[in-house]
């Protein structure tokens, strides 16, 4: 505490709260705001990085230059709290609340059902909240980059979208039709006059307070902050090897994720001289301004100069409007070019054009160009120890001189680059010869790269293909990278720098600057089915009823598992994972960590009292590793102390001692090799498949690759445990999606009766099926803590671990045969599918047997062969995600026909009633109007010839086109799994409580049971309330999962309110005009109000011996057509248009299930072309974060996304004629990759390449641009043999 006392005292405030304190950084240096907002719910801890946008918060400063306050948003997770002296942060809780008033922003979220699990949305309201309170009327292209910051993985984006383009100051149809279904005078009128306003003290503190050098001292760190340049040169000559710090993601990343200590750290935050920015001969920055602030500057020089003077200039505009979120670009210039992060997308462009840089240490000043000499290697610049970087100077360009940026990234924005360049040319006077020529790569070596020999090859020759043809060849023999080389694509890599000099070639040809901007988006507001006729006002079933809880997601007041106030002795839990493959344990050490500060356990599988083990599909896995280990990744340990920091240092010093075993086993090729499966594997088969082959006209062999994904939740693993102290009591708090599972793995981990564990679920932050099997693991290693130290115990695993630990989609191999007529009619097909299911095998074994049942899809095939095998690798095991093994079928059509695709399609749907490989009967017809629809509202026929028109006038843009049918099969196969039971309550006021066994988690199945509550007894949503799924309150639950939720649940509390609302019955007749309380007071007077419901479900069963059976109670059907242009060069793509047309039935909540539509399919979208998992050679996964895993944002939502609900579509096997929604349409994103493929077989053609080729899933632009076959990548050699950086899975 000595410490403590020594460090300054910071003042700012929250929510117009004074927050006055030291400052002491604790043992994990965590300093950021986040550690100040624990008692405030709604900024929410989803990835530790910045790059999820959960945690943003606004942060106000005044500033007594300007007399101006200045708004900005922050990611709360790498803001210091250090740096908050004489700040306002503004939170979601700060700015409106269900209690208080809410803020239009906050409403208009939640009224345009753009809330689903809600554990991003106050992330999102916080972005757009800044946005106007900076302009209270922004564009709609401002509220979509506001929006670049922020992800999330339930909605899809489109009703945030329309949500807040409401705010727009041009009023378009679509916000008519928007304000028309919502009714305008019903929304809150934005009024800047009733925003918080800014402190007042803070302005006199600014204006007034003798500013001194603030010192935060903690357990491992000192942080100082000057307030002068020489105070800051002085305590960098002190302190050479201390980092100086503006924005800090760079060095908080580090300090959090790669355990980096220093001792010392200097931040130049409150220097005002890095941060003057002037204008002279060019633009002087300092190098204190935020990428906002040198943004803002460049905007007004670009206006103000003329054009010919702001070729560098507007090059860097053009980079910075991709660079990160909004919250990152709040980070300073100088820190981005003295970082020399070898994918900067700033200095390439900065040493191409021309600029330099001014440090400064106390012994003077020295400008430095920022050329190929700054940049010395991984990280590292000229910088001497002592010097800072005080200022960038960037000079306009001259005549004759154009300059331009490229990058290329995973994500069109919010991403690091794969490669980037900066480029420029000068030519001599009144000609085309080259007089200067500077060609920058990032992403392609260490650091930024010059290729000097390449522009040597054109200086002084004239600007023609003759000369670029010289250069290209320089090039490829310039800038090489190994096939080992980090972040692997290396043949792309190098076949980039050949396309982005070609595309500066042709726009210096053209003498044009890029000002085409990217269309507009254009989605279409759903319009939803009538409800029938007669239908009750009051009864709310079939109308687009908003999300129970969206207003407590918009306001932060929803209650997340890691929201529960910490009790008093509450504990921390961290895990400590294997570092190894495949080895045998041969010690623990875990002395050191049992010595360090807070540290109260540590314990290993000897040490649990019941079951080591649990078993899923009949195989038993290990809670905790006992003796051996089988992938990087698996629980070894676990520490628990008082703190999360200290829990987390302390599990970093467990010391594991290994005896590497052999035959590690990481693809399913060498599996297959090896012989390693989990049993059983299965096969089916229908008509002879041998005959069919014969007699085919042709016949087609091979083989594709479909990726794992990530299920990347935003609310990570998360459980506290509470012992009770009495009769082994123990009461679970979880984020899970199968309560009755983490109660019992609970309960036998610890040898005691399930009725002393209590399993809690308020609501789930996301699931897709991660938070079944792997959750009830992590339970019960928590509930031992607990156990063990007679306190409650909290576990929240952070991002990194969340990734590598549960596991994700199943990566498969497919290998077919198909044969097929001329005629294009599929007559026989033969695949094999290899699931790698990684080192135990979870419900492997269930996902291969989905995969066989949706071999079909929606095709009658009558010589089907299908058999699939759950591959056992030493790879983390994969698990249950959204659509359990349907998005793993696709294979092929009969392509190389002269015929299009959607015909062979067309010719092999069902057309009748008829028999699936495994006889089960069914009617198509509605599949077959979801097709006939689809292509009708899509245009097919009309867009068709024009994708062919465009293909013939673009020799570098190629667009594709694609319609994909669907039938899924809803429910769980095994019978016992389609059951529930629920539990009514209705109180002598007359409210109703309802418990059931499934579980919230964005998917809005407590909306739809208040829905059939509410119409069942006939009373007002606002009298129907459900709390939280409880196995106390309803034993015995099956998972929330197969979309199955609505179905059982929703028939179980239809049974108990039915029983309710007959009870009544005599009271009613009696008092035929009274109302429902005066019924429910009178009843309830003398008889309990609570009635069990329950729903045995379908007796539904699959035999594989048979290789029959009725596994599923209905199908739905759906049909796809999506749109693509792809940037042959880059591989990037854009969806142009996708339309969807899916059945389900009659829509007990159309918002809802049109919400759930969309984002599965953005997440199909996400699995098919973008969503990649890297392993090292040695199985290590690399993608643990946003940074190097990227899912869809809002810049990759389809430029028009249409949703049609089927009409008149009936389905007797489920309630109210509805069906299952939540899983299918993932499926349907695979319309995204075909069309991918048929313009990559564009681009093949007009490059003189035919015949079938490799495109395999998911289609990365890597894997586009390659497939395409342009000169460009054909000029680059073949690497090497060496080991790769990646290993290649499945």
């Amino acid at each position: 505490m000595a410490e403590q006392q020594r460090s300054d005292v910071l003042a700012f405030y929250v929510n117009g709260k004074k927050v006055r304190s030291c400052v002491y950084i604790n043992a994990f240096n965590e300093l950021q705001l986040m550690s100040c907002l624990v008692r405030l719910t709604g900024s929410k801890y989803g990835c530790g990085g910045g790059g999820c946008g959960a945690c943003t918060v606004m942060l106000s400063r005044y500033d007594p230059q300007t007399k101006h306050i200045h708004h900005f948003s922050v990611n709360a997770c790498l803001m210091p709290v250090c740096q908050l002296h004489g700040a306002a942060v503004t939170t979601v809780e700060g700015i409106g609340s269900t209690k208080t008033r809410l803020h239009p922003v906050q409403e208009r979220i939640a009224k345009a059902h753009g809330s689903q699990c809600g554990f991003c949305t106050p992330g999102m309201v916080m972005s757009i909240y800044t946005l106007l309170r900076n302009k209270p009327q922004p564009t709609m292209e401002e509220i979509r980059e506001t929006l670049g910051g922020n992800l999330c993985r339930c909605t899809g984006y489109r009703p945030i979208i329309d949500g807040y383009r409401t705010f727009c100051e041009v009023i378009s149809s679509f916000i008519s039709g928007f304000l028309h279904a919502v009714g305008e005078k019903k929304l809150l009128p934005l009024d800047p006059t009733q925003e918080l306003i800014f402190p007042p003290e803070l302005i006199r503190m600014a204006e007034l307070e003798e500013r001194a050098t603030q010192t935060f001292r903690g357990e491992r760190m000192t942080w100082i902050s000057p307030i002068s340049l020489d105070e800051l040169l002085q305590l960098k000559s002190q302190h050479p090897q201390a980092p100086v710090v503006m924005g800090n993601t760079n060095l908080g990343l580090d300090i959090k994720f790669k355990g980096v200590v220093h001792p010392i750290i200097i931040s130049g935050f409150r220097v005002r001289e890095l941060c003057v920015c002037v204008c002279v001969a060019g633009v002087c920055i300092g190098a204190g301004s935020s990428l906002s602030t040198v943004r803002s500057v460049l905007e007004k020089c670009v206006c103000s100069l003329p054009a010919e003077h702001t070729q560098t200039l507007a090059a860097l505009l053009e980079q910075l409007s991709h660079v990160a979120g909004e919250q990152i670009r709040n980070v300073t210039l100088g820190g981005n070019v003295a970082s020399a992060y070898p994918n900067s997308d700033l200095n390439p462009v900065l040493a191409a054009g021309r600029c330099s840089v001014v440090l400064q240490s106390r012994e003077g000043k020295r400008e430095v160009p920022l050329d190929k000499d700054f940049f010395v290697g991984f990280g590292k610049t000229v910088l001497k120890p002592d010097e800072i970087v005080l200022s960038v100077f960037i000079p306009v360009s001259r005549k004759g001189e154009v300059v331009r940026a490229f990058r290329h990234a995973p994500r069109k924005e919010n991403a690091l680059a794969t490669v980037n360049a900066g480029l420029r040319v000068w030519f001599e006077e009144g000609s085309n010869v080259v007089k200067e020529m500077s060609v920058y790569y990032g992403g392609v070596g260490p650091c930024t790269v010059s290729a000097e020999r390449t522009v040597q090859q054109v200086i002084g020759r004239p600007w023609n293909e003759a000369t670029l043809s010289d250069a290209y060849r320089a090039l490829v023999d310039e800038v090489t990278l190994g096939a080992s080389a980090p972040g692997g694509k290396v043949m792309f890599r190098r076949s980039l720098t050949l396309s982005l000099l070609f595309r500066f070639y042709l726009h210096v040809l053209q003498h044009l600057k890029d000002t085409v901007r990217p269309p507009s988006v254009t989605w279409f507001y759903p319009t939803y089915l009538d409800v029938p006729s007669g239908q009750s006002e009051q009864d709310p079933v079939g109308r687009a009823v908003q999300h129970q809880a969206a207003l407590s997601h918009a306001t932060g007041e929803a209650v997340y598992c890691d929201d529960f106030p910490r009790t008093q002795g509450e504990l921390f839990l961290s895990v400590v994972t294997s570092a190894r493959a495949h080895a045998r344990i041969t010690h623990i050490d875990v002395s050191r960590a049992l010595s360090m500060p807070g540290v109260v356990d540590v314990f290993t599988a000897d040490d649990i009292p019941g079951k080591k083990f649990r078993s899923f599909t009949g195989i038993d896995e290990e809670i905790l590793a006992q003796g051996e280990v089988t992938c990087v990744g698996q629980m070894v340990c676990a520490v628990v102390a008082d703190t999360k920091p200290h829990a987390k240092l302390a599990s970093a010093a467990v010391k594991v001692h290994y005896e590497d075993l052999p035959d590690r086993i990481f693809t399913v090729e060498e599996a297959v090799e090896k012989r390693s499966f989990f049993l059983p594997q299965r096969e089916i088969q229908r008509g002879d498949v041998t005959k069919a082959f014969q007699e085919a006209d042709h016949i087609y062999e091979g083989e594709i690759r479909l990726g794992g994904q990530e299920h990347f939740y935003m609310e990570t693993q998360s459980m506290l445990v509470i012992p009770l102290g009495e009769e082994k009591e123990m009461k679970v708090y979880a984020s899970t999606q199968h309560p009755t599972m983490v109660q019992e793995a609970v309960a036998e981990t610890l040898g005691i009766p399930s009725s002393r564990v209590s399993c809690h679920v308020k609501r789930i932050g996301g699931a897709f099926g991660g938070k079944l099997s792997k959750t009830s693991i992590l339970a019960s290693i928590t509930a031992l803590a607990a156990w063990r130290s007679e306190r409650p115990v909290r576990c929240v695993l952070d991002r990194g671990e969340d990734m590598l630990i549960t596991g994700a989609r199943h990566p498969v191999l497919g290998k077919y045969k198909v044969g097929f007529m001329s005629d294009g009619r599929i007559t026989a097909a033969d695949v094999r599918y290899y699931a790698n299911a990684g080192h135990t095998p979870d419900d492997s074994v269930l996902v291969i047997e989905k995969i066989l049942l949706h071999m079909d899809n929606a095709y009658n095939i009558l010589n089907l062969r299908g058999q699939s095998a759950a591959c056992k690798t030493n790879l983390p095991s994969n698990t249950a995600f959204r659509g359990f093994g349907v998005p793993q079928t696709p294979w092929c059509s009969a392509g190389q026909l002269k015929r299009s695709e959607v015909s062979i399609r067309e010719k092999n749907l069902y057309k009748e009633t008829s028999l699936t490989h495994y006889k089960m009967e069914f009617d198509p017809e509605v599949l077959l109007r979801c097709w006939e629809e689809c292509k009708e509202r899509s245009e097919l026929d009309r867009r068709r010839l024009d994708v062919a028109r465009f293909n013939q006038q673009n020799r570098w843009k190629k667009r594709g086109i694609a319609l994909i049918p669907l039938k899924y099969g809803v429910g769980f196969a095994e019978g016992f799994l389609n059951q529930a039971a629920a539990l009514v309550h209705i109180y002598k006021d007359g409210s109703v409580l309802v418990s059931h066994g499934g579980t919230e988690m964005g998917q809005g199945i407590h909306t739809k049971v208040q829905q059939v509550a509410s119409r069942e007894l006939d009373v007002p949503l606002s009298m129907i309330h459900i709390s939280e799924t409880s196995t106390s309150s309803v034993p015995n639950t099956c998972p929330s999962a197969a979309s199955i939720g609505t179905d059982v649940n929703g028939m179980a509390v239809k049974d108990a309110c039915q029983t309710l609302y007959k009870s009544l019955e005599p009271i009613r007749k009696q008092d035929p005009n009274g109302t429902w309380q005066s019924w429910v007071q009178l009843f309830g007077s003398n008889t309990s109000f609570i009635k069990w419901g329950k729903n045995k479900g379908h007796d539904l069963y699959m035999d594989w011996v048979k290789q029959e059976g009725r596994p599923y109670a209905y199908f739905t059907y759906s049909a796809c057509c999506s749109e693509v242009e792809l940037d042959c060069l880059t591989g990037e793509y854009r969806t142009v248009r996708t339309d969807l047309v899916a059945d389900i039935g009659r829509s007990i909540n159309p918002a809802i299930d049109i919400g759930q539509i969309e984002g599965a399919f953005m997440q199909g979208l996400g699995l098919y072309t973008m969503e990649e998992l890297k392993f090292s050679p040695s199985g290590v996964l690399y993608t643990r974060g946003p940074g190097q895993y990227k899912i869809p944002a809002v810049c990759d939502v389809p430029l028009q996304f249409n949703v049609y609900l089927l009409s008149g579509s009936h389905n007797p096997h489920a309630i109210y004629s509805s069906k299952g929604v939540g899983e299918p349409t993932v499926f349907l994103g695979c319309s995204v990759f075909f069309a991918l493929k048929e313009a990559v077989a564009a681009a093949r053609s007009d490059a003189g390449l035919s015949g079938p080729f490799t495109l395999h899933s998911p289609a990365t632009p890597e894997r586009a641009c390659i497939a395409c076959g342009t000169r460009f990548t054909q000029m680059i050699p073949e690497t090497e043999t060496a080991q790769p950086w990646a290993l290649e899975l499945p």
